[in-house]
Protein backbone atom coordinates (compact mmCIF):
# COMPACT_ATOMS: atom_id res chain seq x y z
CA UNK A 1 0.00 0.00 0.00
CA UNK A 2 1.03 3.48 -0.68
CA UNK A 3 0.80 6.86 0.84
CA UNK A 4 -1.07 9.27 -0.25
CA UNK A 5 -0.04 11.86 -2.25
CA UNK A 6 1.48 15.16 -0.81
CA UNK A 7 0.49 18.76 -1.38
CA UNK A 8 1.74 20.21 -4.31
CA UNK A 9 0.69 23.71 -4.77
CA UNK A 10 -2.84 26.03 -5.41
CA UNK A 11 -4.25 22.73 -6.91
CA UNK A 12 -4.55 21.02 -3.68
CA UNK A 13 -5.90 23.44 -1.63
CA UNK A 14 -9.32 22.31 -0.55
CA UNK A 15 -12.81 23.22 0.13
CA UNK A 16 -12.67 21.16 3.05
CA UNK A 17 -9.77 20.93 4.89
CA UNK A 18 -8.92 19.07 8.63
CA UNK A 19 -6.39 18.19 10.81
CA UNK A 20 -5.06 14.44 10.45
CA UNK A 21 -6.72 13.83 13.91
CA UNK A 22 -10.38 15.06 13.07
CA UNK A 23 -10.22 12.84 9.86
CA UNK A 24 -9.07 9.77 12.09
CA UNK A 25 -11.83 10.55 14.43
CA UNK A 26 -14.51 11.06 11.64
CA UNK A 27 -13.95 8.11 9.63
CA UNK A 28 -13.89 4.40 10.27
CA UNK A 29 -10.24 3.06 10.44
CA UNK A 30 -10.73 1.48 6.49
CA UNK A 31 -12.10 5.06 5.23
CA UNK A 32 -9.25 6.60 6.56
CA UNK A 33 -6.73 4.39 5.13
CA UNK A 34 -8.70 4.94 1.81
CA UNK A 35 -9.44 8.28 1.92
CA UNK A 36 -6.48 9.82 3.32
CA UNK A 37 -3.78 7.58 2.63
CA UNK A 38 -4.67 6.21 -0.50
CA UNK A 39 -5.00 2.50 0.27
CA UNK A 40 -7.46 0.34 -1.62
CA UNK A 41 -10.13 -1.92 0.07
CA UNK A 42 -10.39 -5.97 -1.04
CA UNK A 43 -11.75 -6.77 -3.75
CA UNK A 44 -15.38 -7.98 -3.52
CA UNK A 45 -15.49 -6.90 0.18
CA UNK A 46 -16.99 -3.64 0.05
CA UNK A 47 -20.40 -2.59 0.72
CA UNK A 48 -21.40 -1.41 -2.49
CA UNK A 49 -20.31 -3.59 -4.81
CA UNK A 50 -23.51 -5.30 -5.69
CA UNK A 51 -25.55 -2.50 -4.93
CA UNK A 52 -28.41 -1.70 -7.49
CA UNK A 53 -30.70 0.51 -6.03
CA UNK A 54 -31.30 3.82 -7.42
CA UNK A 55 -29.36 6.85 -6.18
CA UNK A 56 -26.15 8.53 -5.87
CA UNK A 57 -22.68 8.15 -4.31
CA UNK A 58 -21.07 10.89 -2.44
CA UNK A 59 -17.68 11.42 -0.53
CA UNK A 60 -17.71 9.17 2.54
CA UNK A 61 -15.62 12.54 3.84
CA UNK A 62 -17.39 15.29 3.37
CA UNK A 63 -20.30 14.43 1.00
CA UNK A 64 -19.98 15.62 -2.38
CA UNK A 65 -22.07 13.98 -4.54
CA UNK A 66 -19.88 12.09 -7.12
CA UNK A 67 -21.66 9.58 -9.28
CA UNK A 68 -25.16 8.46 -10.29
CA UNK A 69 -26.72 4.98 -9.80
CA UNK A 70 -27.29 5.34 -13.37
CA UNK A 71 -23.53 5.31 -14.39
CA UNK A 72 -23.02 2.11 -12.24
CA UNK A 73 -22.27 -1.27 -13.98
CA UNK A 74 -20.67 -4.78 -12.97
CA UNK A 75 -17.05 -4.85 -14.06
CA UNK A 76 -16.89 -7.81 -12.31
CA UNK A 77 -13.39 -6.44 -10.65
CA UNK A 78 -14.68 -6.64 -7.28
CA UNK A 79 -15.42 -2.81 -6.96
CA UNK A 80 -18.36 -0.87 -7.78
CA UNK A 81 -17.44 0.78 -11.30
CA UNK A 82 -19.01 3.35 -12.97
CA UNK A 83 -18.96 4.92 -16.51
CA UNK A 84 -18.84 8.93 -15.54
CA UNK A 85 -18.94 10.97 -12.37
CA UNK A 86 -22.28 12.83 -11.86
CA UNK A 87 -20.57 16.36 -11.71
CA UNK A 88 -17.36 15.98 -13.62
CA UNK A 89 -15.98 19.03 -11.89
CA UNK A 90 -16.50 17.22 -8.36
CA UNK A 91 -13.17 14.37 -9.26
CA UNK A 92 -10.09 15.24 -9.60
CA UNK A 93 -7.80 12.67 -12.04
CA UNK A 94 -4.06 12.34 -11.02
CA UNK A 95 -1.29 10.35 -12.51
CA UNK A 96 -0.28 7.60 -10.22
CA UNK A 97 2.79 5.70 -10.76
CA UNK A 98 3.33 3.84 -7.72
CA UNK A 99 3.06 -0.05 -7.40
CA UNK A 100 5.46 -0.02 -10.69
CA UNK A 101 1.96 0.63 -12.85
CA UNK A 102 1.07 4.06 -14.84
CA UNK A 103 -3.00 4.53 -13.79
CA UNK A 104 -4.67 7.46 -12.80
CA UNK A 105 -5.46 8.25 -9.47
CA UNK A 106 -9.64 9.49 -8.78
CA UNK A 107 -9.34 12.26 -6.08
CA UNK A 108 -12.60 13.89 -4.34
CA UNK A 109 -12.02 17.85 -5.61
CA UNK A 110 -13.76 18.86 -2.39
CA UNK A 111 -11.73 17.17 0.48
CA UNK A 112 -9.02 15.37 -1.71
CA UNK A 113 -9.85 12.22 -0.61
CA UNK A 114 -8.70 8.84 -2.17
CA UNK A 115 -11.54 7.30 -4.13
CA UNK A 116 -9.51 4.84 -6.44
CA UNK A 117 -8.62 4.48 -10.42
CA UNK A 118 -10.56 5.12 -13.85
CA UNK A 119 -9.13 3.05 -16.65
CA UNK A 120 -9.39 3.26 -20.17
CA UNK A 121 -11.52 -0.35 -20.35
CA UNK A 122 -15.29 0.61 -20.07
CA UNK A 123 -17.96 -1.41 -21.93
CA UNK A 124 -20.02 1.90 -22.40
CA UNK A 125 -19.47 4.74 -25.05
CA UNK A 126 -17.92 6.64 -22.46
CA UNK A 127 -14.92 4.20 -22.60
CA UNK A 128 -14.24 4.93 -18.86
CA UNK A 129 -14.08 2.37 -16.01
CA UNK A 130 -14.22 4.46 -12.54
CA UNK A 131 -13.27 1.57 -10.32
CA UNK A 132 -14.44 3.03 -6.78
CA UNK A 133 -13.44 2.11 -3.16
CA UNK A 134 -17.18 1.23 -1.54
CA UNK A 135 -15.49 2.76 1.84
CA UNK A 136 -14.87 6.19 0.14
CA UNK A 137 -18.17 6.08 -0.45
CA UNK A 138 -21.82 6.67 1.19
CA UNK A 139 -24.90 5.97 -0.86
CA UNK A 140 -28.09 8.17 -1.09
CA UNK A 141 -31.09 6.65 -2.11
CA UNK A 142 -33.55 8.05 -4.48
CA UNK A 143 -36.51 9.46 -2.94
CA UNK A 144 -39.91 10.07 -5.39
CA UNK A 145 -40.24 13.48 -6.38
CA UNK A 146 -36.86 14.62 -4.84
CA UNK A 147 -34.35 17.27 -6.20
CA UNK A 148 -30.33 15.85 -6.03
CA UNK A 149 -28.17 18.74 -5.61
CA UNK A 150 -24.79 18.78 -6.97
CA UNK A 151 -23.11 20.17 -4.11
CA UNK A 152 -21.83 18.76 -1.01
CA UNK A 153 -25.00 19.72 1.37
CA UNK A 154 -26.46 16.73 2.07
CA UNK A 155 -24.47 15.34 4.46
CA UNK A 156 -25.50 11.66 5.79
CA UNK A 157 -24.29 10.09 9.45
CA UNK A 158 -20.63 11.27 11.16
CA UNK A 159 -18.95 10.78 8.19
CA UNK A 160 -20.71 13.35 5.71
Amino acid sequence: MRKAHAATGAADVREIQKPDEQWRQELTPQQYSVLRHAHTERPFTGEYVHNHADGSYRCAGCGARLFSSDAKFDSGTGWPSFDEPAVAEAVELRSDNSLFMRRTEVVCRRCGGHLGHVFDDGPTTTGQRYCINSCSLAFEPATAGAEQDDGGAAQTGPTG
